[in-house]
């Protein structure tokens, strides 16, 4: 396994944290690997292998330890995300959205009843989405048309969600409506949805290019009734919790493209040493040599902008550019080395019985889903000319 220790100390990792690593890796190795390509056949994630995800308790990682989670840090969560791609991108991004997504929104916005009605769960047994995207609002996630009106004691909520991860498994939905169109971003509310609501669906699964394992499915709300009780971090306070949220999000996109590509670039080595032209290894042929050395470097250096950016984040200073140009430069990586491999591999790469077609499949999403890249350069140059 490679060695990742002497590096900066901004990015170097604790003994623990390479163990935490280490572990998740075998883990996903032993347990998540033998079944790759049956997930990506039937595009689902069998109910054991979540489970067994639960017992190993990446599932709940900034979970404090007095709600039945691991107590750990956000950098626990982006490692675990990372070795879990490796194997397996569609794992990586289950574990993601739990963590970083719903998990950290419980952990910043909710409150003290709140926390204790659902944590414990999402560290036990439940898996949670996050319900931002409408067919009309992607990169301007703000233009959503998802409403909901005040009614006796709670709420009714009305409206579509597209493109939702965990939409499938999960049983509890952190869901952004507007409670006043006029008011623009201002009347965008945060709203814990339970699977078991009335007037509430998960409704298509979507067939997808890549990460097929994952579930990306529909959520449809007719007269779907929340209680006040279930508001997420105040009225009209929805962007806030967005924002926030997605801001820490897209390190662990950042962490599912570095796994990726360390898995598209370990299959290609392991293969480049087995594979002989001309008498010899095709490992052996310097051509071959400088294609695997530079992309060893591109991911390295994709590594290090993402654990850069999450150690910002652990230590409260601030993370948003260095955040964009982790999940932006990832993601091209992640594109790049994965095609380098299915290349390296020649006619076998481009059928399934070997693993870098499924890398380079799994590899596009990286720059579309939180936050495509164009508005991954925005956020960069904002930040870098000022607004």
């Amino acid at each position: 396994m490679q060695q990742i220790d002497a590096i900066p100390a901004l990015t170097r990792l604790s003994p623990d944290e390479a163990l935490f690593r280490d572990s998740v890796y075998e883990f996903a190795d032993r347990e998540i690997r033998p079944h790759v390509r049956e997930m990506d056949e039937h595009a689902k994630i069998p109910p054991q292998l979540i489970d067994s995800l639960f017992n190993l308790g990446v599932m709940g990682i900034e979970i404090p330890e007095t709600y039945g989670g691991a107590g750990a840090s956000f950098f626990h969560s982006v490692l675990a995300v990372e070795s879990l791609s490796r194997v397996d991108p569609s794992i990586g991004v289950l574990v993601d959205v739990q963590n970083t997504l719903v998990i950290n929104a419980f952990n910043r916005w909710a409150n003290d009843a709140q926390k204790g009605a659902f944590l414990p769960k999402l560290a036990a047994s439940m898996v949670g989405a996050y319900a931002l995207s409408e067919s009309g609002s992607g990169s301007d996630a703000f233009a959503m048309t998802t409403r909901a009106t005040e009614r006796g004691d709670g709420f009714v909520l009305n409206g579509r969600k597209l493109w939702i991860t965990n939409g499938s498994e999960a049983g509890v939905f952190i869901v952004f409506a507007t409670i006043s169109p006029e008011a623009g971003y201002r009347g965008v509310t945060a709203f814990i949805v339970e699977r078991s609501f009335d007037g509430f669906t998960v409704g298509k699964k979507e067939d997808k290019l890549g990460i097929r394992a994952s579930s990306t499915c529909e959520l449809l709300f007719e007269d779907c009734r929340v209680p006040r009780a279930n508001v997420l971090g105040g009225m009209g306070k929805g962007y806030k919790v967005a924002i926030e949220t997605l801001n820490e999000g897209r390190i662990g996109i950042g962490a599912q493209m570095v796994g990726l590509a360390q898995g598209a670039l370990d299959a290609a080595i392991h293969y480049t040493k087995e594979r002989k032209q001309f008498g010899k290894a095709i490992a052996d042929f310097q051509g071959v040599q400088f294609q695997i050395a530079r992309a060893a470097t591109e991911i390295e250096a994709a590594r290090l902008m993402v654990y850069n950016a999450a150690r910002l984040r652990d230590s409260g200073e601030p993370f948003l550019k260095e955040a964009a140009m982790g999940k932006l430069f990832s993601s091209e990586v992640a594109e790049r080395v994965s095609s380098l491999a299915v290349n390296l591999y020649g006619g076998y790469g481009f059928v399934k019985d070997y693993p870098v077609e499924k890398f380079f499949r799994d590899a596009k999403i990286g720059q579309i889903y939180e936050g495509t890249s164009n508005l991954q350069l925005q956020t960069i140059a904002k930040q870098i000319l000022g607004d």
